[in-house]
């Protein structure tokens, strides 16, 4: 159909003009390094074809070009091709353009900056503590670098594990920063990010569903309580937050307290009665944190319940009302005894029991995790990245959910998942390499298929539509209007001014329709706010006028030809040709409004609005 409208209109120039392009494409695909894509893709496929034969599955036909196109371009760049590069695409005869496309693709700035704002999502959207949202653009910009360079994942992953510094500097202490530094929920996220197992449910209890055990939760947090995360002052003013390693403990104030309870009476106690009020601990110059945290001690430890603190009392303060651990060294809670320090845990690899050694600083420590996770030597750190790259590509993995995999959990098409994961790792961990190799599948290539429904239904027979993530379709949005993104307001350094950043129409947009990428397709539902936003706002509105200086009114003047100017908005928005009934339903509408430009604006703003324009199909 595309090629059918192109002969028709400006035929030799396009026709040329296709050839050179597809031929500079082309010449990006020689120089691979590490095992053949085409081999690992073929292999895959054959895996797939198998279990398909042997369960009497249909699969789908290859989809067409411009399925593709728009496909692989939002996956890779997370941007719509314009309606010439669809046009060019398809007259183009060259044999592997497909393959040429992903490795232009590849070696877009965009794919850096798409890839990054996937990581960000995975990151930010589970931080236990919303100041993180300052570090945002900084992982965002320095996560883009990495991609856009080409650094391997397990370089990545380690700069992530091992990272110090200003986190608006340092983008890579964006998960440290995310989680405060915190042991137990940097070891919880490590896990569920780079060897897609859920361990935190092992934090409190023996795993109620898999092999690990509770003093394998902690023997990982005991690779992260010398990291710490501290304001960095001008004056009085905090301008920003830095991420620290502390190889020497410090006092805990908890501590301090019980061991010098009845000193702490006889100085603070004025009327003689042997206690202390809150306006004995609060007047006194030496109530440090009796002073500040006088509610809260009063509320757990007053036994006699007659509002006043004794040196008893203050024996018995549990250790968890003085704030976080601030020791360098690791203790696991005893359950039978909460006020307790617990029990020293010294760092231990939960896969392959590996211990890096006793008293190590922060450096080493972490430096000794990141190694463990990133070693060839443990399949679940390729496998981990393989299955959720798999999924988002896909529209679901070897393993759902993506971040809950694990030797008890069962992968649909092991063989196909190992091919992956052998390939990824003697490919040095490129996650290029990855990418490429499962866009080359016949897998991935297929048409859109309905779902039976049946449980026993196999994946991957045919590509399953996925809703487009928040940039995803922002940046959509963008491409069909024709306008520049816009910049926050504001101005200046510090958190204040890098908090106003944050209500930028793209942040906005995101607080709207983004979702955690680790989220299966099927959980995901469109709900009535983002309807509402689509259908009313204001600056859509705006752009969706047929005035001159809009992308439609633009289009209605060049093609003054109804069934080209419908092509071109097609293209534009759905990036393919209108059916022969949407034709006919348009032009039908077209002659009942009697306004051109009124009907076009109708039509656009009903493509956008189509659940067609927010799907990956």
């Amino acid at each position: 159909m595309i090629a059918n409208r192109c002969w028709n209109r400006k035929t030799p120039r396009l026709a040329v003009a296709a050839v050179a392009w597809m031929g500079s494409l082309i010449g990006l695909a020689n120089g691979a390094e590490g095992p053949n894509p085409h081999e690992v893709a073929k292999a895959v496929d054959a895996r797939l074809k198998q279990a398909f034969e042997q369960s009497g599955v249909k699969v789908s036909p290859v989809c067409k070009d411009e399925d593709f196109l728009r496909r692989v371009s939002l996956d890779l760049t997370g941007q719509l091709p314009t309606p010439r590069q669809t046009t060019l695409f398809g007259l183009s005869p060259a044999a592997n353009k497909r393959e040429a496309m992903v490795d232009s693709l590849l070696t877009s700035p965009e794919f850096g900056r798409h890839w990054a704002r996937y990581w960000r999502d995975v990151v930010f959207t589970n931080a236990t503590n919303q100041r993180a949202q300052l570090g945002r653009q900084s992982f965002e910009d320095w996560l883009a670098a990495e991609f856009n360079r080409g650094a391997a994942w397990d370089e990545m992953a380690t700069a992530l594990l091992t990272a110090t510094g200003d986190v608006y500097d340092e983008g890579s202490t964006g998960l440290l920063f995310a989680h405060d530094g915190d042991p137990n929920e940097v070891a919880a996220e490590a896990s569920r990010i780079f060897l897609g197992i859920q361990i935190q449910c092992a934090s409190c209890h023996d795993h109620p569903s898999d092999v690990w055990k509770r003093e394998q939760f902690h023997e990982l947090a005991a690779y992260f309580p010398r990291v710490g995360v501290r304001p960095i002052r001008d004056g009085e003013r905090i301008v920003s937050y830095e991420v620290v390693s502390v190889n020497v403990s410090r006092p805990n104030p908890g501590d301090a307290l019980r061991e010098n309870a009845d000193r702490m009476v006889r100085m603070l106690d004025r009327n003689g009665d042997q206690k202390i009020s809150k306006t004995e601990a609060q007047n006194a110059r030496f109530g440090g944190p009796l002073a500040t945290a006088y509610d809260r001690i009063l509320e757990v430890a007053d036994a006699d319940k007659d509002g006043l603190l004794n040196a008893t009392e203050l024996k018995n303060v549990p250790a968890p009302m003085m704030g976080r651990q601030p020791n360098t060294e690791h203790y696991m809670p005893d359950l039978n005894d909460p006020a307790s320090r617990g029990r020293l845990i010294q760092p231990k690899f939960f896969v392959d029991g590996s211990e890096p050694g006793q008293s190590l600083s922060d450096e080493n420590r972490r430096g000794a995790i990141a190694r463990s996770m990133t070693s060839p030597e443990n399949p679940w750190f390729a496998k981990a990245l393989v299955n959720r790259m798999w999924s988002e590509l896909l529209g679901e993995g070897f393993y759902m959910p993506v971040d809950d995999i694990g030797p008890t959990r069962e992968a649909r098409f092991p063989e196909a998942l190992e091919a992956l994961a052998v390939g990824f790792t003697a490919s040095g961990y490129d996650y290029k390499w990855l990418l490429k190799t499962i866009t080359l599948t016949d897998a991935y290539q297929r048409e859109i298929r309905a779902a039976s429904g049946s449980p026993d239904e196999l994946p991957f027979a045919a590509q399953k539509p996925t809703r487009l993530r928040a940039d995803q379709a922002f940046n959509a949005l963008l491409t069909v209007l024709g306008v520049a993104e816009p910049t926050p307001r504001g101005g200046g350094d510090g958190p204040g001014a890098r908090f106003q950043a944050l209500r930028s129409p793209r942040f906005q947009f995101q607080q709207l329709f983004g979702f955690d990428p680790s989220t299966p397709q099927d959980d995901l539902l469109g709900n009535v706010p983002q309807s509402l936003f689509l259908m009313n706002s204001t600056t859509l509105s705006g752009a969706l006028t047929a005035q001159r200086t809009t992308r439609l009114g633009r289009i209605l003047s060049e093609f003054p030809d109804d069934g080209d100017a419908l092509s071109e908005l097609y293209l534009l928005t759905l990036v393919r040709e209108p059916s022969k009934r949407e034709r006919e339903i348009f032009s039908e509408y077209l002659a009942s409004v009697g306004n051109r430009a009124e009907a076009y604006e109708d039509l656009m703003w009903s493509l956008l609005n189509s659940a067609e324009f927010l799907t990956k199909r």
